[in-house]
């Protein structure tokens, strides 16, 4: 599944912000808001008029297709901790998350019974770990005095993926823009397995004070460091007998709004099937009554009387995901000009 945010909070963001810039929508930014405040004092122009788009897209077969795990072909050690969590064995591990479930969990079938996969933190354990950093020096072409270097490709495989991932960090120094979160760590990469470490050329005392990547020469700098890590046990709890139960559970999970035709005016119907279009369906507030039923209906009032600036920020990084007539489709939000953007 650091903190980054979802392409789509970004767009809602900035569309705000860019209907605030148009002195000729304050009206129209007070209607949606509910309040002066939320106009800001930016000044750009926004060609286009500003429309909230709702976009569904059907999701094939049954969440279970989704979310079901089959352990043939992932990581050796969640088929060892679902092994002993069913046989009421406990096991842990360190730094990894057993069934990677840290943001939705995961399900297993076992002997007719399906079963969710999660862990939880049981304790924390103190552990040193070599760094990698790079500074970068500059290209070839451009220093007067070349140091003594290794190439990438040169070195052993572990340390060919840790100048990979320090480098970014270098990069990023004094820049304007970030790091991959989750591979970047202190400002490097850190060494944590032990067969890496035996690996590496650039963690021993005689090893190249400086390589070369992509055209760029970095001076390496390497420090030993304590961590706090978490240590994770692994959580298996039965929850349904048969797929239909299962599908339950799932559809009670993840479903955040249920549409059924009979239920909706053709005004609804309409729009929701524009919506499954590849152009999705848009308007400009103030909005229909049409359409405020269905942004109701889809637990999204934020942008019908709420700040828009402000609670847009409020949308789940994963897709919404809306049963219609049986069928399951995954819906976006979203504002857009006239162009498309």
């Amino acid at each position: 599944m650091p903190s980054t945010i979802s392409r789509r909070r970004l767009l809602a963001a900035g569309s705000a912000v860019a209907l605030a810039g148009t002195s000729g929508c304050l009206d129209a930014i007070r209607d949606a808001t509910g309040s002066d405040s939320a106009i800001g004092s930016e000044t750009g122009n926004v060609s286009g008029e500003r429309r909230l788009r709702l976009s569904l897209s059907r999701q094939s077969g049954t969440l279970a297709d989704h979310y079901v795990t089959d352990f043939e072909g992932r990581p050796h050690w969640d088929e060892e901790a679902f092994a002993a969590a069913v046989s009421g064995e406990t096991y842990t591990t360190q730094l990894r998350q057993p069934f990677f479930a840290r943001d939705d969990p995961k399900y297993a079938k076992h002997d007719g019974t399906y079963y969710r996969l999660g862990s939880v933190v049981v304790g924390e354990r103190e552990e040193t770990h070599p760094v990698l950093r790079l500074r970068t020096v500059g290209s070839p072409d451009e220093l007067d005095s070349v140091p003594d270097h290794t190439a990438r490709e040169d070195l052993p495989e572990a340390d060919q993926h840790a100048v990979e991932i320090a480098h970014m960090a270098a990069r990023a120094r004094g820049n304007v823009g970030g790091v991959p979160v989750g591979l970047v760590e202190r400002g490097g990469y850190v060494y944590r397995s032990d067969e890496g470490v035996e690996e590496s050329r650039l963690l021993g005392d005689s090893g190249p004070s400086h390589v070369e990547y992509r055209g760029k020469i970095y001076a390496v700098e390497v420090s030993r460091e304590t961590f706090y890590e978490p240590i994770y046990r692994a959580e298996v709890e039965p929850v349904a007998d048969s797929p239909a139960e299962l599908e339950a559970v799932l559809r009670a999970r993840f479903v955040e709004a249920r549409f059924v035709r009979g239920d909706l005016s053709t005004d609804e119907r309409s729009l929701l099937r524009d919506a499954r279009g590849r152009k999705g369906y848009g308007e400009s507030h103030p909005y229909s009554e049409a359409y405020r039923s269905v942004l109701k209906r889809l637990r999204r009032r934020a942008y019908i009387d709420g700040n828009i600036r402000k609670d847009a920020f409020s949308e789940p990084d994963r897709p919404s995901v809306v049963l219609y007539d049986g069928e399951y489709y995954e819906y976006y939000l979203r504002f857009v000009t006239d162009d498309g953007s």
